[in-house]
């Protein structure tokens, strides 16, 4: 495993729970020590992309009487607690740093998630920290990523990090929730991760957060994946940044995959969202199975979802197991009136990058 003073760039996700902790802004003293462990990379040479909640848990203050659960109202709590999230982190720092709002839109689109990818490059190669959250303002249930967690191994992913770090509340990863069961032991080291840790119950205690242990699970399978080493820390205790600069595991750490996933089908698996369904035969589940990107419209069976030519698409078998995902150069118009056609001369190739995949992995 690489020790974390030889990484050349982390991502480092810090939450709600940590930023507005209470509901009345923001809170520095909290944040300095998080502040001074970036500094302190960069110092040491390793480029930092900070992704920072708080938006929502921010802008709470400024609308004490309301009903703070109505999506409308919870989009101007982040309007209004955006501004003062970023401008407490820039208080922080003596170098720039730049804001960067996504929605999964832009991760989803190829052009516009290396434009991401791109922009962050250039910003860290002038010295510049990116402040990178989920735009909440503008966001909906179609183009929202969720959380913070899994949008930080999603950017660890596009800007090709080494680390990922998530801060959280607790000390790391546990065989049980520790505030409530006594026998709850610390997890150190993760090899891989099972169905068994994912179900691990740690349900967060705080109303301020969106994510909990098992959003951030889900996050590092996504960034040990691509070969990104990936830590759950205690953001609440300063030393925990002094040991990982001394290549200590205050924590849990998640061994990274040692054959990392190309860019490409990383992001088809674990970045893209399936907009429709082609339910393939027998003869087209083992050619997927069999890693052959063609099948034809007469291996189909049935066309579900409504999607366009580019657009990724979820392979199914007659039984209802998910195989692969694919990129489709066909309409699910176009492909349903050719499942539809008898002559073998109407039947359509489907340009694909498959991965041999159950739900799970999709998910």
């Amino acid at each position: 495993m690489v020790l974390f003073s030889n990484f050349e760039r982390i991502v480092l996700k810090v939450g709600s729970a940590l930023i507005a902790p209470d509901g009345k802004g923001c809170s520095p003293h909290k944040l300095f020590p998080i502040a001074q462990f970036i500094i302190e990379c960069r110092s040491r040479g390793i480029e930092v992309v900070l992704v920072s909640s708080g938006s929502v848990a921010a802008g709470r203050q400024y609308f004490p009487k309301s009903n703070c659960n109505s999506i409308p109202m919870k989009k101007a709590m982040a309007a209004a607690g955006q501004s003062d999230m970023i401008s407490t982190w820039d208080r922080l720092f003596d170098f720039p740093t730049c804001q960067i709002l996504l929605t999964h839109g832009d991760l989803q689109d190829p052009e516009r998630y290396q434009s991401v990818s791109s922009t962050i490059d250039k910003a860290l190669s002038h010295g510049i920290l990116p402040i990178v959250n989920e735009n909440d303002t503008i966001t909906t249930d179609e183009l929202k990523v969720g959380d913070n967690d899994n949008l930080a191994a999603i950017v660890s992913a596009a800007v090709n990090a080494d680390g990922l770090v998530l801060c959280t509340d607790v000390d790391g990863l546990y065989t049980g929730n520790p505030r409530i069961d006594k026998n709850a032991k610390l997890i150190p080291i993760v090899e891989s991760i099972t169905a068994s840790l994912k179900g691990i119950d740690m349900s967060a205690t705080n109303d301020v957060g969106t994510g909990g242990m098992a959003t951030k699970v889900e996050s590092a399978e996504k960034a040990t994946a691509h070969g990104i080493t990936t830590y759950i820390i205690n953001g609440e205790k300063p030393d925990v940044f002094h040991s990982l600069l001394r290549d200590e595991n205050p924590g849990t750490i998640f061994a990274p995959s040692q054959t990392p996933m190309s860019d490409r089908t990383h992001w088809l698996r674990h970045t893209t969202r399936s907009q429709g369904e082609f339910v393939v035969d027998k003869s087209g589940e083992q050619t997927v199975l069999d890693g052959i990107e063609d099948i034809t419209s007469d291996q189909l069976l049935s066309v579900n979802g409504d999607f366009n030519t580019g657009d990724t698409v979820l392979i199914k078998s007659e039984d209802g197991k998910s195989l692969a995902k694919a990129i489709t150069k066909r309409s699910s118009c176009l492909m349903t009136y050719l499942t539809e056609q008898d002559d073998p001369n109407q039947h359509a190739p489907i340009e694909s990058v498959f991965e041999q995949e159950q739900v799970s992995l999709l998910k």
